[in-house]
């Protein structure tokens, strides 16, 4: 899904956007010609979440070289999403690889199904929509024996996360290749620093450090819900705002930095313990925020060797901006991501300051970490080498979730108590409809539960 902030269109208006599109999808099956994966045969893409994500996974997939690659079907349960994404691809410079004819274009909480049974086993699904779909998705591709490229995070809590797993392992048995879009460890000078680090340049990793602070991002926060839409409907557009969809703001926005330095650290934390609160949370004009993040979150990770990882994050206009991450060992600093989720240069240094006397190396590489993932994905399927990142995605999005649930309950939570909790935020995913309820409703003051650290220490809300 995007990032779109524009007016939501009233339920009967989407349903008449909507009327011809989904007419259509009660054609019988369709005729994709025959495909496998191997050699430099054509590699037919389905995309599935039709947002800005969406959109730019599927441009990488058909920048891909090596072999044709086409799209061929699409999916979303928004129409304006699904007909935007089209349009920008059908007009783009890579509009000759973009085959979608209306037929292959689906709505509804079922359209993940109808496009990919468009395509044949060894083709590719781009999984792109909010994190709570992504088991339900990728079970059905998996059944029909498809490669996958899917989003962060991949799971939101502990029971999407033991599933996730699950399929993991079910995919790997079949041969199937998945990539996930952590894309930091697919930057050169992060795989570089990294090794680097590894091989003790700056001595043993004692502690380490990422900032993420800038002004309210995204869906960020949310006022009321207008009428004309569906709680459901309201939810998944700003789907940061809300834990069930997205893991709010700390899981969607952070996971990256938490990724790449616990990567460069070769290991994940044990515990987390944080803090974070709520205090800008109605508009200039006085209406409330109903979005269930923090305005500011400071979590500590412990590891098993005692060494901690410090992430701040703050969505605060106004406020000092600080977007980076940091390494420091025994002998020395590193600067991993010197801007952004993972933008170089990367460096390292001598001591603890990072001074131009003090350096060791600088990274040089400019390439596009965004590209080299889907590079690398299509090269293991076209020459079939095992490939599947989906255990590390899993790992990554419960130290993501341990890190936000300590923050909200006010308690120490471990790895193992985040990856075996049972509170499921959406154990009704799979079921969704436009006549669902939201799994996240709003009580009877019509606001919807938001964290409170200490008066609920076992769930988040």
């Amino acid at each position: 899904m995007s990032n779109h902030h524009g007016p939501n269109p009233s339920r009967r208006t989407f349903l008449q956007t909507a009327g011809s599109l989904v007419a259509a999808t009660a054609l019988p099956d369709f005729r994709i010609p025959s495909v496998f994966a191997g050699g430099s045969d054509l590699i037919q893409v389905a995309l599935v979440g039709c947002g800005g994500r969406g959109g730019g996974a599927a441009a990488n997939a058909l920048s891909t070289k090596g072999g044709p690659v086409k799209l061929v079907a699409m999916a979303d349960v928004f129409a304006d999403r699904l007909n935007g994404c089209y349009d920008n691809l059908s007009k783009s410079g890579q509009a000759d690889l973009v085959d979608v004819p209306e037929d292959r274009r689906f709505l509804g909480f079922d359209g993940y199904r109808r496009a990919m049974d468009c395509l044949k086993p060894g083709d590719v699904v781009i999984l792109t929509t909010p994190p709570a779909f992504r088991w339900v998705h990728f079970q059905y591709a998996i059944s029909k024996k498809l490669n996958v490229f899917m989003e962060k995070p991949v799971t939101v809590d502990g029971p999407s996360s033991r599933r996730m797993l699950k399929l993991a392992d079910e995919a790997a048995a079949a041969n199937l290749k998945v990539g996930v879009g952590l894309m930091s460890r697919h930057a050169r000078w992060l795989q570089e620093l990294q090794k680097r680090i590894q091989d003790g340049e700056i001595g043993d990793v004692v502690l380490m450090r990422g900032y993420r602070m800038h002004g309210p991002a995204a869906s960020f926060e949310s006022p009321p819900k207008p009428d004309g839409i569906s709680h459901l409907e309201y939810q998944i557009r700003r789907f940061h705002s809300f834990l069930w969809a997205s893991g709010g703001c700390y899981n969607d926005f952070y996971i990256h930095h938490i990724d790449h330095l616990c990567w460069m650290k070769n290991a994940w934390p044990v515990s987390a313990q944080g803090v974070g609160g709520r205090h800008y949370r109605q508009t200039p004009e006085g209406v409330p925020f109903v979005d269930q993040n923090f305005d500011n979150y400071a979590v500590e990770y412990t590891f098993d060797d005692g060494s901690k990882f410090f992430f701040e994050g703050r969505c605060v206009d106004g406020a000092k901006g600080i977007y980076s991450s940091y390494v420091h060992g025994t002998k020395g600093m590193a600067i991993a991501a010197k801007s952004g989720d993972c933008n170089g240069p990367s460096s390292t240094y001598r001591g603890q300051r990072p001074v131009p006397e003090n350096l060791i190396w600088q990274s040089t590489d400019r390439g596009n970490p965004y590209q080299n993932e889907w590079d690398v994905l299509m090269d293991a399927i076209r020459n079939d080498k095992p490939f599947n990142e989906v255990k590390r995605g899993v790992e990554t999005s419960v130290v993501s979730s341990m890190g936000r649930m300590a923050a909200h309950t006010g308690q120490e939570v471990t790895y193992d108590m985040m990856l075996n909790c049972e509170h499921e935020f959406a154990p009704t995913v799979d079921k969704l409809s436009y006549e669902s309820d939201a799994p996240l409703m709003p009580g009877p003051d019509g606001r919807y539960p938001v964290p409170r650290p200490g008066l609920n220490p076992n769930t988040e809300y």
